[in-house]
């Protein structure tokens, strides 16, 4: 079983503290089986949180053997890293322990130094702070989440459960990922500026918009060469103002939305069938293979091979 410790800090979110323990928990394997065990640890045995008082079962030791480490966002981010925390966190990472972040709980990454030389996010509102006390830190204040491998840091809130979610995905596969997310409540899919994955059937569609259906339409379609001549007449508007109802309801274009559409069904693919990159190509609206792995691997950041390996 893959154990996480969670570390609470002084001034922990309460929020992004309860995230990677709900989510862990509550995760199955296939046969019924729990996929995490949890251990909350903290330097001393009470912490703050403000609202109140945590008494955490296990100190720093509890560490020691884990598989995962998440550090969740403080309220006082700029706080000052204890040396006994700080050594430990570095310890872990020489011992190759997987170690996380959730929202502010990059900083204390950063001033551990796990990530000097990397790109790392944190909530939006810190993202510049981040920054300038930690110029050695490739910090993009537009991504969900980063993973870097070992290190892996996301954004506030909401952003932790897209994090965790990934962490299953990369432990356990799709299918256990995507029970873990309705359990969560949590769409599959969320818009942001990286790449999503967790499971692929459907690219975001705002539920309940005027533009649903349309947009059902061009996921059924996806294998067919669509202009914005052929969506525009589906929907039974014009051109301009289909691109107008788009970036109102979805944030994006027509083209674009079925460009992030098609990928998305091509990484289900990749992780549920053993069908040729040139079959998921045709199968997904490609005219040819090149300008399929081209434009995956400008989405996702990686070729359909090497994403396909990782479920292997």
């Amino acid at each position: 079983m893959h154990t996480v410790a969670v570390l609470a800090l002084d001034q922990v979110i309460p929020f992004d503290l309860s995230t990677p323990i709900e989510v862990f928990t509550r995760t199955r394997l296939p046969d019924g089986r729990p996929g995490y065990q949890i251990r909350v640890c903290a330097e001393r045995r009470e912490i703050d949180t403000g609202a109140f008082a945590l008494h955490a079962p296990w100190g720093l030791d509890g560490l020691r053997g884990a598989d995962t480490i998440i550090v969740p966002g403080t309220a006082a981010p700029e706080a000052p890293l204890s040396p006994n925390v700080r050594d430990a966190l570095r310890a872990a990472a020489a011992d190759g322990t997987r170690i996380a972040s959730i929202c502010s709980g990059t900083f204390p990454l950063a001033a551990a130094g796990l990530l000097t030389g990397l790109r790392a996010t944190t909530h939006w509102a810190a993202a510049s702070l981040l920054a300038t006390a930690h110029p050695d830190i490739e910090v993009d204040p537009d991504v969900l989440y980063v993973d870097n491998g070992q290190i892996l840091t996301s954004a506030g809130a909401a952003a932790g459960l897209d994090l965790c979610l990934h962490m299953i995905r990369r432990d356990y596969g799709s299918a256990v990922a995507a029970d873990a997310a309705r359990l969560s409540v949590m769409p599959l899919e969320r818009e942001g500026g990286q790449a999503q994955f967790i499971v692929h059937d459907y690219a975001p569609t705002p539920q309940g918009s005027a533009l649903e259906p349309l947009l059902l339409w061009m996921q059924d379609n996806l294998a067919h060469p669509l202009t914005l001549a052929d969506i525009s007449t589906q929907a039974g508007v014009s051109t301009r103002t289909l691109i107008r109802r788009f970036s109102e309801q979805t944030g994006t274009t027509p083209l674009q939305w079925l460009h992030r559409a098609r990928i998305r069904q091509a990484q289900h693919l990749l992780e549920t069938t053993h069908h040729s990159i040139e079959r998921i190509a045709a199968q997904v609206g490609f005219g040819s293979s090149t300008a399929f792995r081209d434009r995956f691997k400008r989405t996702v950041g990686v070729s359909p091979h090497t994403y396909r390996r990782s479920f292997i």
